[in-house]
């Protein structure tokens, strides 16, 4: 009996493995100062795939990520890390997500991830870009260019 089940629990693992494999890791820092000028998400734009992790490092201290209402695909859920902590964010819908340093919103300390080719939310995110902070919107508004 069990020679017979073998290839089938194999088979098994290996599925399980190549969509474990599927999915990638993304890492984020959580900058005082870095590329585009003081209080950053170091990259501030990402582009991932559903199943995909994004990893909010805080490399310096003081630094929060979360995602933003209004800036979610539909079926996500708003979800905010703990102050100086890593934030690991598992993003499994396609579309737009914005996201966000509470603390340092206003110094436009936000970041972009697209999902997927769909960005069926692009211009409910364009929207709400619209009443963000002076500094974000600038931010927000270059990382919409790069949307593909």
């Amino acid at each position: 009996m069990f020679p017979k089940l073998l290839p089938m629990v194999c088979a098994g693992a290996m599925l399980f493995a190549a969509g474990s494999a599927a999915a990638g890791e993304h890492v984020v820092q959580m900058l005082n100062s870095g590329p585009g000028g003081a209080m950053v998400f170091s990259p501030a734009f990402v582009q991932a795939r559903p199943g995909d992790t994004i990893r909010f490092v805080p490399t310096n201290p003081g630094h929060n990520a979360e995602t933003i209402a209004g800036m979610i695909p539909a079926g996500a859920t708003v979800q905010r890390g703990a102050m100086g902590r890593e934030f690991v964010l598992r993003v499994t819908q396609p579309g737009v997500y914005g996201v966000k340093c509470a603390p340092h919103y206003s110094m436009g300390m936000v970041g972009l991830i697209q999902v997927g080719p769909a960005v069926s939310n692009v211009e409910a995110v364009r929207t709400a870009v619209a009443r963000t902070p002076p500094l974000a919107r600038r931010r927000f508004t270059a990382m919409l260019g790069q949307i593909r």
